[in-house]
């Protein structure tokens, strides 16, 4: 089973089946018990790891470059300002020449073509650690903790609230890779991309669920199984807009009132950072439905998955 990553490329979850995911969670849950026994598990030793984030970053630098530690590789941060990149090299000479020295790239970047590009002109595994289309690791962290939390995905319902960017994008496709209902609740004038709104839907179809953009987010909301908030300003064009979003999706905001439509069990998520008073209140983060923090350590567990199948 191992042996199908080893060498791939990790950039959206659109490139991989329902069953290479569950192989990747499996093997992610499986190392997320040696960590807790603290059992080493170096993987990697002796492998290099290039690690470029264009954009800033917490938990995701942080995850990454404990998880290569943890499997016993070496990470090179790799600052944007400092590399020749910055000065106008092209993406294929920088590329060839990490290729040449590092066995792993993982990067965090803006458009989704310059992963791809690196990915064309390197032998080695590009790991997308978040674009603007895409963020496949957060993917992976959030179905393993609602796998954990729910048992299985299959008649599962999940409701986002948040700025429709690289995260719900993510959700969209792996509900209906995976299987289980994703209701968007978006105001008037946002929407996914194009095509990721169609792997999507035709993946939901498949699997004989639901992929659903509506602007009733108490209608959402009913018999939910999780609630997922997020930012209504992303990084990048959403920052400069931000009083416009506050007013848009001001009535989008997770609350205690709100979840009241949920399911008495429900499970509270985000990706982090999150804005108390702005997309979720301080008591729906803190309460007992939120599951947030387990699902931030949860970025290391699927991340560590990723580098010990795609590099090892």
């Amino acid at each position: 089973m191992r042996d199908k990553f080893r060498g791939k490329d990790f950039l959206s979850l659109m490139d991989f089946t329902r069953e290479e995911i569950n192989d990747i969670l499996n093997v992610s849950y499986e190392l997320k018990m040696k960590w807790a026994r603290r059992e080493l598990h170096e993987y990697l030793r002796g492998k290099t790891v290039a690690v470029i984030f264009e954009k800033p970053s917490t938990r995701t630098r942080t995850s990454f470059q404990a998880a290569i530690a943890h499997l016993g590789a070496q990470s090179f941060y790799m600052r944007p300002d400092e590399m020749q990149l910055a000065r106008g090299e092209p993406i294929k000479d920088t590329a060839r020449v990490i290729d040449r020295y590092c066995d792993a790239l993982v990067m965090r970047t803006f458009g989704q073509d310059r992963l791809e590009e690196f990915a064309r002109y390197m032998k080695n595994p590009v790991i997308n650690a978040l674009s603007d289309l895409t963020h496949p690791c957060q993917g992976l962290a959030d179905l393993l903790t609602i796998r954990e939390k729910k048992g299985d995905f299959k008649g599962l319902k999940l409701v986002y609230a948040g700025d429709i960017w690289n995260v719900c994008h993510s959700l969209m496709i792996a509900g209906g890779t995976m299987g289980f209902d994703v209701y968007v609740a978006v105001p008037e004038g946002y929407a996914p991309n194009p095509k990721i709104h169609q792997f999507a839907m035709e993946a939901a179809k498949r699997s004989r669920t639901k992929i659903v953009l509506t602007k009733d987010l108490k209608e959402a909301l009913k018999d939910a199984d999780v609630v997922y908030a997020n930012t209504w300003h992303s990084m990048g064009a959403a920052e400069k807009e931000k009083e416009k979003r506050a007013k848009d999706f001001g009535p989008y905001q997770i609350n205690g009132k709100v979840v009241e439509e949920a399911k008495p069990d429900f499970i509270f998520m985000h990706c982090l950072p999150g804005y108390r008073g702005e997309e979720m209140t301080d008591e729906i983060i803190e309460g007992p439905h939120s599951v947030v923090w387990d699902q931030a350590e949860n970025r290391m567990h699927t991340e560590k998955a990723v580098l010990a199948l795609f590099v090892g």
